[in-house]
C-alpha cells in the first residue's frame, strides 16, 4: 500500500503541479522586459531613415508612424497600382515601389460575415506600419542615384496585379541607369519579384539587391508561451525564432543599428511570422545572401532583410535579381506544397509545432483527413480521439487489468497488514512478493497519465497555433472551436435574457467545461476514494478545478477532453467488469471521505508486563 500511495503521490504532484504552472500563465503572462535604448540611427528630415553607402547594408525607407492618421489618408499620399486576386486585395505604392496595402479576403476580423477583412500590410505613415519593399544598396566606388523611400516608379506595363496580370515597373535615374521591377503572384499568397538593372553608362556599377520587411512601433502579440511570434528565419536546414523582446538587444552594428546576421550559403528565408499571419522573403534555391534581423531605435522600426551579393553591372549590361515573398494566411497544406513544389526549404517549419513536432504534425494530418471525411472539424476532433484511444488501447488494457488485479487483493493485503503491524520493512517485502506472485504492476496505472500528457499538449498546440482550427464551427451555439465555449451557466446558457459578457471566461464557464468537469469526476468513481484525508481531497476538488481552468481553453480542445474522458470511463468500466470487478460507482458516490480518524494511525496493542513468579 505505501508504494502505491508514493506512485499516487507522484502522479497527484506531476498533475498539480502543470495545472498550477497553466493557470499562473494565463492569469498572469510574461510581462515583456523593457528594452534598453538603442543608438539613433541617421534620419532625413521627412523621418525618413538614411541607407548607408558603400557599407554593405539596407535600412527599411520608413515614413515615421502617425497614430493620429488613418490608413485611408496614408493610402492617399501616393498613386497606386491594384493587387486582385482570389485571397488577396490591395494596393502596390508607386512612391518607393512598395507592398504596402494588402488584405486577406478568405477571412474575416470576427465571425460577424459583415466585419471587416483580416488587414496584413499598412502603408507607411498610417498607424502601425507593416510592409515589404525592395531595393539597391550602392557598392564601393557607386555614386550613382539609387532608387529609395520617395522614388516615384511609372507603370510600364499592366493595369492590376493579378494571378494572370503580372505588372512592371520602371524607373531611369537620369544617369544612365534604368531600373525595372517585375512582380507577380499565384492563386495563394505567393509574390515573385525580379528587380533589373540596365546601364547604359560607359563605367561599371556596383550594387546590392535586398528586400526588406519592415514593421513600425512594437506588434501586438498574444504574448502566450506556446506559441511562437516574432522572427522566423530558415537558413541551410536550420529554423530560428527571435522574439521582438529580445531583438533591440541585438550587437550595434555601426551605421546600422542594432543587428543579428547570419549569412545563408544556399536554402533559407526570413520574416515575421504572427499566430495565424506571416510574410516572409524567400531566395531562389541554391542563392545565398545576408539574413538579417534587425531592430532601429530611431523610427522604433523591426526588420527583416535579405541581403543578396554586390552585382556588379558591366557597361552596356543588364542584370537582375529575382526572389519572392510570401504575404497571408499560414494554411498548413498550402505552405508545405510551397516546400514541395518550389524547393523552399523547412517552409512547413514557419507553423510553429513546438518541441513535440513528431507529434503534432502527425496528429494535425490525421485531423485534417478525418475533417475532409466527416465535413466538420469539431466531428474530426472527436473522430481523432477514438482513434487515439484505438493506439493507446494495448497500453490502458494492460494498465486496467493491473489495477483490477490490484483490487482482488485488496483483501489479502488488508490481512497483510493485520499481521506485520507497523513494520514498514516487512510490509514493503511482503507486499512485493505478492505483487510477484500475482502478477501485478502497482505502477501500471501511471502509464495512461503519462501516455495522456504529450498528446494533450500536442493536440493543444495543434488547435492553438494552426488556422484551419479558427472560425471553425461544430455545432448549435459553437461557432469558432479556437474560442472559449461561449455559452454560461450565469445565464443558464442562453434561458435567461441578459448578457454575461462582464464575467471574466475562468468564472462564466459553458457546457464542455461543465462535460468535461463531470465525466472527469465520474472517472473518479470507478474507485474509492483513497483513504488518505488529504488525497482524498484534492482528488475531490481536482475535477472542478479542471472543470474552471479548461473554460478558458479553446472549445475544441476541451471537446476533445470530454469525448476522450468518456471513452476513458468506458473502457476502464468494461475491463474491470470483464476481470471479475463490479465497479461500485453509486456506492463510491455516496461513500464520505475519509475521516481524521480513519487516516491516523493505529494504536498499537497494549502489552501487559510479564510477571515472573
Amino acid at each position: 500500500m505505501e508504494d502505491q500511495s508514493q506512485t499516487r503521490n507522484m502522479i497527484l504532484a506531476a498533475v498539480l503541479s502543470l495545472a498550477v504552472i497553466i493557470v499562473w500563465t494565463i492569469m498572469f503572462p510574461p510581462v515583456p522586459a523593457e528594452a534598453p535604448p538603442a543608438p539613433t540611427a541617421s534620419v532625413a528630415a521627412d523621418g525618413t531613415p538614411v541607407v548607408p553607402g558603400a557599407t554593405g547594408t539596407a535600412t527599411a525607407p520608413v515614413i515615421a508612424a502617425d497614430p493620429e492618421a488613418t490608413r485611408d489618408v496614408a493610402l492617399a499620399r501616393s498613386e497606386r497600382l491594384p493587387i486582385v486576386t482570389a485571397k488577396l486585395n490591395g494596393s502596390i505604392s508607386l512612391t518607393g515601389g512598395r507592398i504596402d496595402d494588402l488584405h486577406m479576403t478568405d477571412y474575416r476580423e470576427t465571425l460577424d460575415p459583415g466585419s471587416d477583412t483580416v488587414t496584413l500590410f499598412s502603408p507607411a505613415g498610417s498607424p502601425r506600419p507593416y510592409y515589404a519593399v525592395y531595393g539597391w544598396a550602392p557598392g564601393a566606388g557607386t555614386t550613382q542615384p539609387l532608387p529609395d523611400a520617395n522614388t516615384v516608379w511609372s507603370v510600364e506595363s499592366g493595369e492590376t496585379l493579378s494571378e494572370d496580370s503580372p505588372v512592371t515597373l520602371v524607373w531611369d535615374n537620369g544617369s544612365g541607369l534604368i531600373f525595372r521591377r517585375v512582380m507577380s503572384v499565384d492563386e495563394n499568397y505567393m509574390f515573385d519579384v525580379v528587380q533589373t538593372v540596365e546601364n547604359t553608362t560607359d563605367t561599371a556599377v556596383r550594387m546590392m539587391p535586398y528586400g526588406i520587411i519592415a514593421r513600425t512601433g512594437t506588434p501586438e502579440t498574444i504574448g502566450f508561451y506556446i506559441l511562437h511570434e516574432g522572427v522566423v528565419r530558415a537558413q541551410d536546414g536550420t529554423i530560428e525564432e527571435i522574439n521582438y523582446s529580445d531583438m533591440p538587444d541585438f550587437a550595434q552594428v555601426p551605421g546600422d543599428g542594432a543587428v543579428d546576421r547570419v549569412e545563408v550559403a544556399e536554402n533559407g528565408w526570413i520574416g515575421f511570422t504572427d499566430k495565424y499571419w506571416m510574410a516572409a522573403l524567400i531566395a531562389a534555391p541554391g542563392q545565398g545572401f545576408s539574413s538579417v534581423a534587425k531592430y532601429t531605435a530611431g523610427n522604433d522600426t523591426y526588420q527583416t532583410d535579405m541581403r543578396l551579393p554586390v552585382m556588379e553591372v558591366a557597361p552596356g549590361a543588364t542584370l537582375s535579381s529575382a526572389s519572392s515573398l510570401f504575404a497571408g494566411a499560414k494554411v498548413a497544406n498550402t505552405i508545405r506544397d510551397y516546400q514541395n513544389d518550389r524547393g523552399i526549404a523547412n517552409f512547413y517549419d514557419s507553423i510553429d509545432w513546438g518541441w513535440f513536432y513528431f507529434l503534432t504534425k502527425p496528429m494535425f494530418w490525421l485531423l485534417t483527413q478525418i475533417q475532409s471525411l466527416v465535413g466538420n472539424m469539431g466531428l474530426a476532433i472527436i473522430g481523432l480521439t477514438f482513434v487515439i484511444k484505438s493506439l493507446v488501447f494495448p497500453l490502458a488494457y494492460k494498465s486496467y487489468v493491473s489495477m483490477s488485479r490490484m483490487k482482488k487483493l485488496q483483501p489479502e493485503m488488508e490481512k497483510l497488514k493485520e499481521r506485520v503491524g507497523d513494520d514498514r520493512q516487512a510490509m514493503q517485502k511482503e507486499m512485493m512478493a505478492l505483487y510477484k506472485r500475482e502478477k501485478v504492476n502497482p505502477a501500471s496505472g501511471c502509464l495512461p497519465i503519462l501516455v495522456q500528457i504529450p498528446i494533450f499538449f500536442s493536440l493543444y498546440k495543434v488547435l492553438f497555433v494552426t488556422i484551419e482550427m479558427r472560425h471553425a464551427p461544430f455545432f448549435g451555439w459553437i461557432k469558432d472551436l479556437s474560442a472559449p465555449d461561449p455559452s454560461s451557466w450565469l445565464n443558464l446558457f442562453g434561458l435567461l435574457p441578459y448578457d454575461v459578457a462582464w464575467a471574466p471566461t475562468i468564472i462564466s464557464i459553458g457546457v464542455f467545461p461543465i462535460l468535461m468537469g463531470v465525466t472527469m469526476w465520474m472517472q473518479q468513481k470507478l474507485n474509492p476514494a483513497p483513504t488518505d484525508k488529504t488525497q482524498a481531497t484534492i482528488f475531490a476538488w481536482m475535477p472542478w478545478v479542471f472543470m474552471f481552468m479548461l473554460g478558458t481553453f479553446a472549445s475544441g480542445l476541451v471537446i476533445y477532453w470530454v469525448a476522450n474522458n468518456t471513452l476513458t470511463f468506458l473502457q476502464q468500466y468494461f475491463i474491470m467488469r470483464s476481470q471479475g470487478v463490479k465497479p461500485d460507482i453509486w456506492g463510491n458516490i455516496r461513500k464520505k471521505p475519509a475521516t481524521a480518524a480513519a487516516n491516523s494511525p493505529a494504536k498499537p496493542k497494549e502489552r501487559k508486563p510479564t510477571v515472573r513468579k
